[in-house]
C-alpha cells in the first residue's frame, strides 16, 4: 500500500492523526473489507495501534465491522466527507480530470455533452494533441442530438416525451449529417443504444472518426448528460476501440453520475 507523502514538515503534524489517515487509505475497491491484520499490514502499522485507530473510526462511523465476520470496511461518514468535497465543485472541475485519464487510456479526444434543446451542446473537451479530429469540436459547439453519438447516448435514455420533443424541434447548430436520417433511422439507432447501454460508430458529421458515447444516469436510470471517447478510425477496429474503451468510459460516467447527484444537479441546469 503506497500512502501519500506527508507535504509539510513531521514536525508540525499530528502523527496519530496521520496514522488514522493511512488506516483509511488501506482500504480500496480491491480490498473493501480487511481484517485488523490485514489493515495492519497495508497500512504499514503495529496491530496494537491499528486496533486503537479501527475502534476510533468505528466510534465515528468512518469504518464498520462487517457483521458475523472479523472485518472492516469503510462507514458513510467517508463517503459523506466526499460527495460534501465534490458538492462545492464545479460540474467542469469534476469531468476534466476524468477525461483526462480518459484520453491518456484509451483516446484522442474525450467530451462531456448535455442536451441543449435538439442539440448537444459540449461542456467539456480534452484532447491528446494537435493533431485535428474531423469537426472542430470546442467547449460550447453544438451538434443535432439525432446524429451526434452523445446526443443518441442521451435520448436513448430519456423519457418519451424528451425524444419526441428533440426529434421534432430543428437543430440550431449549423452542423448536419453526411447523409439523411429519417425519424424511423434514428427510433432505430435509439433502440440498438438502450441495449447495448451506450452509443458507437462512425461519426455521422465527418469522415475517419470512430466515437464511443456513455449516458451520465441519474437515479432513474434517465441521462443527465453523456461522455465520449473518440480516435482516427484507422487506430483500430471498431471491436478493438470498444474492447479497450468501453470499461474505463462507463466508469467515468458513473463517476461524474455520482458528482452531479452529489451537486443536486440535472441536466437542465448543468449547461
Amino acid at each position: 500500500m503506497t500512502t501519500s507523502s506527508p507535504r509539510v514538515n513531521p514536525r508540525n503534524m499530528v502523527n496519530s492523526l496521520a496514522k488514522g489517515l493511512r488506516v483509511l487509505e488501506a482500504f480500496s475497491a480491491e480490498r473493501p473489507e480487511m481484517t485488523l491484520s490485514e489493515v495492519a499490514r497495508a497500512a504499514g502499522l503495529d496491530p496494537g495501534t491499528t486496533f486503537r485507530m479501527l475502534n476510533t473510526l468505528n466510534a465515528f462511523d468512518y469504518v464498520e465491522r462487517v457483521e458475523g465476520t472479523k472485518s472492516f470496511r469503510l462507514g458513510l461518514r467517508v463517503t459523506d466527507l466526499g460527495f460534501h468535497a465534490i458538492a462545492r465543485m464545479d460540474l467542469r472541475d469534476v469531468a476534466r480530470p476524468i477525461l483526462r485519464r480518459l484520453v491518456n487510456d484509451v483516446s484522442e479526444a474525450a467530451s462531456l455533452g448535455v442536451l441543449d434543446h435538439a442539440d448537444i451542446l459540449y461542456v467539456e473537451r480534452v484532447r491528446a494533441g494537435v493533431t485535428r479530429l474531423g469537426v472542430d469540436i470546442r467547449i460550447g459547439t453544438t451538434i443535432p442530438a439525432y446524429c451526434s453519438t452523445i446526443g443518441l447516448s442521451i435520448l436513448a435514455f430519456s423519457t418519451r416525451e424528451v425524444v419526441d420533443s428533440v426529434l421534432a424541434q430543428k437543430p440550431r447548430s449549423q452542423h448536419r449529417p453526411q447523409h439523411d436520417l429519417s425519424t424511423a433511422d434514428v427510433e432505430a439507432m435509439l433502440k440498438q443504444v438502450r441495449k447495448l447501454g451506450y452509443a458507437s460508430g462512425e461519426s455521422l458529421i465527418s469522415s475517419g472518426l470512430r466515437i464511443l458515447a456513455a449516458p451520465v444516469l441519474d437515479e432513474d436510470g434517465i441521462a443527465m448528460a453523456a461522455i465520449s471517447v473518440a480516435a482516427p478510425s484507422f487506430h483500430a477496429s471498431e471491436e478493438e476501440f470498444i474492447g479497450r474503451s468501453l470499461e474505463p468510459l462507463q466508469h467515468a460516467a458513473g463517476q461524474i453520475a455520482r458528482a452531479l447527484r452529489a451537486n443536486g444537479m440535472a441536466a437542465s441546469n448543468v449547461a
